[in-house]
């Protein structure tokens, strides 16, 4: 050894202790992070790290030091995505960021709705149309995984678009088209041809607090809230989608687990017809189908 190096750390030893720091901070799943963490400093995946713990491995100084880095920002709860720069959904890899809404594991469920719903239409080119795309996980998705379809990306917020576009460009093919716009009035000249609009809209009450800090800390602003009854948004979206929506055609709508109920209220009022609702992998209610 060099008079000057420092010794290597011991790679299992130190997963422990980012474990158990992870865990002192109250994160959900320390040792998922942990691991993904050193994965993101080497340079490997999550399960490449996992065999170098099978055979002992050592973990250089530089690359510890920066772990620790690392994991101080995660003990203060900023989010995993944020530190690693990549977010996980369905067959993707996102880049995120500030700025953007991380997608959740439970919206890649409801995205297979919409995949099912494009798939199912006779057109040689269906059309769909995701309103409020933020990183664009549900556009890029039904883009990639339906490549017959013409795929449009709406998003309003200027810091999100920016996410939305880079992801589109390193992602997604020609069929994708990303539209800077408000969702209530966007795509005027799409009306009446779409075959399924999709939306994970921002649907928490003004006053509520989400639970988790990762959340109401550094997801935006305008991702989470949706006036007092959290569905200001969802309102706009119902009568944007009539529009857009051919008759027969799918809406779908991400949701709060207690919102079920007075959307389903809401989008009879407007005309919807064939109102159902979908649970998530907990049982909870997580989206609501209508047809035009």
């Amino acid at each position: 050894m060099h008079p000057f190096e420092l010794p290597a750390r011991d790679l299992r030893q130190l997963r422990d202790e980012t474990v158990a720091r992870l865990a002192a901070a109250g994160v959900p799943d320390p040792e998922v992070d942990a691991e993904l963490l050193i994965a993101h400093v080497l340079g490997l995946s999550r399960g490449g790290v996992q065999a170098k713990l099978v055979v002992g491995a050592e973990i250089g100084d530089a690359d510890a030091s920066a772990l620790d880095a690392l994991v101080a920002r995660r003990v203060r709860r900023e989010p995993l995505q944020h530190l690693t720069g990549v977010a996980a959904f369905r067959a993707l890899e996102l880049r995120v960021g500030p700025g953007v809404f991380v997608p959740r594991p439970e919206t890649e469920q409801v995205t297979q709705i919409a995949v099912d719903a494009l798939r199912a239409v006779a057109s040689p080119a269906p059309v769909a149309v995701d309103l409020g795309s933020g990183s664009g996980a549900i556009a890029i998705s039904l883009a990639t995984e339906v490549p017959h379809a013409r795929v449009f990306a709406v998003e309003k917020s200027p810091d999100a678009i920016e996410w939305t576009r880079r992801n589109a460009a390193e992602l997604a093919g020609a069929n994708l088209e990303v539209v800077h716009a408000d969702l209530a009035e966007a795509l005027p000249e799409l009306d009446g041809i779409v075959d399924v609009v999709i939306s994970n809209p921002p649907y928490v009450p003004d006053e509520a607090v989400p639970r988790d800090p990762e959340v109401w800390l550094h997801d935006p602003a305008m991702a989470l809230y949706g006036g007092a009854d959290g569905l200001d948004v969802v309102r706009a979206l119902s009568q944007r989608a009539l529009r857009l929506l051919r008759p027969g055609g799918l809406l779908v709508i991400e949701h709060g687990e207690l919102q079920a109920a007075p959307i389903a209220a809401l989008l009879e009022a407007d005309g919807w017809r064939g109102i159902g609702h979908h649970r998530d992998l907990t049982s909870r209610d997580r989206a609501t189908t209508a047809l035009r």
